[in-house]
């Protein structure tokens, strides 16, 4: 089923355009170990000629617990961003959370992300929309997937229809979350692109005693199930250390996994491609 096609500087997602990698740490938490993933990230995708956008969150606003850590600072992190898409020459994806942070972020992200528990904030999704960026809006883990076109009207309804539509699992009882790969399928009928985030599918929601707990061994199984569907793109929050990471640790991919799982997915996506042609 093909969809829109959206640009990012020179990446073209969705429209039966090679499958997309958005990859990065949860946050920015300092620069060494952000220049570091950013160069392993771009290597990687380079030696299987995948488009890759470079993903990190500037600030963590929904944390479990007060304990949670937040940011480094919007200021420090943004430039830390600025910086890798000049040295790295990546598109960078980070989130927003209130309409007032919107136009300074919008001058160095080229998307900008609804967070999941934010994707009915009107306020937010119009404010992202006429700032002309590309946005991702991440599916609430409340949200069937055909309530989407909802959040999607109201970007829409700005003139911006660079517009990306992400699953990232769905509330299944206490601590837990489930993909359902019809809703895939159903999101793509709005006909913008389809993003499935395989990391934070594998989260366990405050699983952990005032932190998220997660399954990062079914991060392999949901990419290579998502990408058989068809989805455009691929989000996968990696990092150096993941035991050490200040934010997800349970559920971030190792980064020296990252070449293994981009192998398999790329595999399986040119055969569908030859498949369905």
């Amino acid at each position: 089923m093909m969809t829109k096609e959206v640009t990012v500087q020179k990446i073209k997602i969705g429209f039966g355009n090679p499958l997309v990698l958005i990859a990065g740490p949860c946050v920015v938490e300092n620069r060494d170990m952000i220049f570091y993933t950013a160069e392993k990230v771009k290597s990687i995708c380079e030696k299987f000629h995948t488009p890759v956008i470079f993903k990190s969150s500037y600030k963590k606003a929904n944390r479990t617990s007060m304990s949670g850590f937040v940011s480094i600072g919007m200021d420090e992190a943004l430039k830390i961003l600025d910086d890798v898409k000049k040295v790295f020459d990546l598109p960078i994806l980070t989130d927003i959370h209130t309409a007032e942070e919107v136009n300074s972020v919008a001058q160095v992200a080229d998307i900008l992300q609804i967070p999941a528990f934010l994707c009915r904030q009107t306020d937010l999704l119009i404010a992202a929309g006429k700032t002309g960026r590309a946005v991702n809006i991440k599916k609430g883990q409340f949200l069937a997937p055909e309530d989407m076109k909802h959040p999607i009207e109201k970007v829409a309804s700005t003139n911006n229809e660079n517009i990306l539509v992400t699953e990232r699992g769905t509330t299944f009882g206490y601590h837990n979350l489930v993909v359902d790969m019809r809703g895939l399928v159903m999101m793509k009928k709005f006909g913008y692109p389809v993003v499935l985030d395989a990391t934070h599918s594998v989260q366990l929601p405050s699983g952990e005693n005032g932190k998220s707990g997660g399954q990062p061994e079914f991060i392999f199984p949901l990419s290579r199930a998502g990408v058989a569907v068809g989805i455009d793109a691929l989000f996968v929050e990696t990092h150096p250390e993941p035991a050490k990471a200040l934010s997800d640790a349970a559920s971030q991919l190792a980064l020296d996994q990252l070449e293994k799982l981009l192998k398999q997915v790329v595999a399986i996506n040119k055969t569908m491609k030859d498949v369905t042609a």
